[in-house]
């Protein structure tokens, strides 16, 4: 093969993850004309197109797949033997990339991160705030944090957190307009911040404990949201019902900020989640974030 082609092959891998140049060259820190250069470079050698390209999209042609079907595993082989070797001198270094929703990262990765930029700061780390159920390995991700519950039963999950309840919580000046919802049947008459679903559409429905049974509630309101902490400033701004996990608003609760309705059915929820494929355990990077994870963890315990 020829070797002036192989700096170029993570350029077409990067391309086919990201599905469009601009994405790539964003990524690769190099300009929207170098990547497509690089890209052309490759299929003149190869005498066929990998890209379809459009004004609106690109897509893999058939030989664009067949290549990168080979060439994503082979890079990202390639990319841990030289974190392993780099290893032995005794520090754990390169880029780890996570996929994490983004309420992740108060809960859990905000500290790991700190403490690992004094133990490990060879490790870069990239965190891509995601609300979908992402496909770690075919987008390029060495793991991903979710609750445990949305993991795919072929990863290996790390417990990050301890199991916490999902709440509602409203502002005390909501609660003084509109009153105390003491049933869920009583949420029909109140405000309740939506959450739009990003996968189906849809609008959440909030999911309650009545009776040692679970039931999920159709909830309506003037304001949807995508994610917490927009639900949380609106019910700080006393717009109306929030349903948030409990850690995310403790600080508030215990200031009088927020007030918890509906406590008698708030759900349990599994807890957050570090996952990934098993043999991505074998990266140094990876696992030094493994053990700063755990060892906050068993410091929080002691406490």
């Amino acid at each position: 093969m020829n070797r002036d082609l192989l700096p170029h092959l993570s350029v077409v891998a990067t391309v086919a993850r990201r599905g469009g140049f601009a994405a790539a060259a964003r990524e690769l820190g190099m300009s929207a004309s170098a990547v497509s250069h690089a890209v052309r470079l490759v299929e003149e050698r190869l005498g066929q197109p990998l890209f379809a390209r459009t004004t609106r999209s690109v897509a893999l042609t058939e030989a664009g797949q067949n290549l990168v079907d080979v060439l994503i595993p082979a890079l990202r082989d390639i990319d841990e033997r030289i974190d392993r070797i780099r290893a032995v001198k005794g520090r754990a270094s390169g880029l780890l990339r996570i996929n994490a929703a983004r309420i992740c990262l108060p809960l859990a990765v905000t500290p790991i991160i700190t403490a690992m930029a004094g133990r490990y700061p060879e490790v870069e780390i990239e965190i891509f705030s995601d609300e979908r159920l992402t496909d770690i390995v075919s987008e390029g991700f060495d793991a991903g944090i979710r609750i445990g519950e949305m993991i795919a039963q072929n990863m290996v999950a790390v417990r990050l957190t301890p199991p916490f309840r999902s709440v509602v919580v409203a502002s005390p000046a909501y609660i003084g307009r509109r009153g105390y919802p003491k049933k869920l049947t009583d949420l029909s008459d109140h405000n309740c911040i939506g959450y739009r679903l990003m996968r189906s559409g849809g609008i959440y429905q909030w999911e309650f404990a009545e009776n040692g049974r679970d039931v999920s509630v159709a909830v309506r309101g003037q304001s949807i949201v995508t994610e917490s902490h927009s639900a949380i400033e609106l019910a700080l701004a006393g717009v109306g019902l929030a349903y948030v996990f409990e850690p995310l608003v403790q600080v508030d609760i215990a200031a009088g900020r927020l007030v918890q309705v509906l406590t008698d059915y708030a759900i349990e929820e599994a807890g957050l989640f570090l996952y990934y494929p098993r043999r991505a355990e074998l990266a140094p990077k990876l696992r030094a974030f493994i053990e700063t994870a755990r060892g906050i963890g068993r410091s929080r315990a002691a406490h």
